[in-house]
C-alpha cells in the first residue's frame, strides 16, 4: 500500500472546509468521506505560515504526467465555483480532496476517463492565494 505524503492545510481553508461538508444533505457526495480523511490527517497552521509550494484552495497547479511528460493546469475550488470549462476541479472530487497540502515535486495517482490510473507530478504552483497575500479571501 503506498503510503499518503505529509500535508499542511490552513486553518481558514480547514474551517471552510468543514463549512462546506456541514451543509451538504448526509451521503449525498461521495467524495465527502475522503476529503474529511485528508482533513483530519493534516498539520494546521495559519494562512500566514503557508509556504510557497503547497497546494491550498483555489491554488492552480501545473501537473506532468510521468509516462508521458505531457503537462496540464488545473484550479482547486469549492463546489460552488466549480464550471463546465474542465479547467477547475472540485475539492469533493477525490482527486481534488487528494491535491489538497501537497507540495511540488510531489506525485499521486490520477484516476482516467475509461478506468485505470495515470501517475502524476505536481510541476509547479502557478498561482497559490497565500503566496500572493491573499490570506483571507
Amino acid at each position: 500500500m503506498n503510503q499518503k505524503p505529509e500535508i499542511t492545510i490552513s486553518s481558514l481553508d480547514l474551517d471552510r472546509l468543514y463549512n462546506v461538508i456541514d451543509l451538504l444533505p448526509k451521503n449525498s457526495v461521495a467524495g465527502v468521506s475522503g476529503l474529511e480523511e485528508e482533513l483530519a490527517r493534516a498539520n494546521i497552521v495559519d494562512p500566514e505560515q503557508i509556504l510557497p509550494d503547497l497546494v491550498t484552495m483555489n491554488s492552480t497547479v501545473k501537473f506532468s504526467v510521468d509516462s508521458s511528460l505531457k503537462e496540464f493546469v488545473l484550479t482547486l475550488v469549492y463546489p460552488k465555483d466549480i464550471d463546465s470549462k474542465g479547467e477547475k476541479i472540485s475539492i469533493l472530487a477525490p482527486v481534488g480532496s487528494a491535491l489538497l497540502g501537497l507540495s511540488i515535486g510531489d506525485r499521486i495517482e490520477w484516476p482516467k476517463p475509461g478506468g485505470g490510473t495515470i501517475k502524476v507530478m505536481i510541476k509547479e504552483i502557478l498561482y497559490q492565494p497565500e503566496r500572493d497575500g491573499e490570506l483571507h479571501r
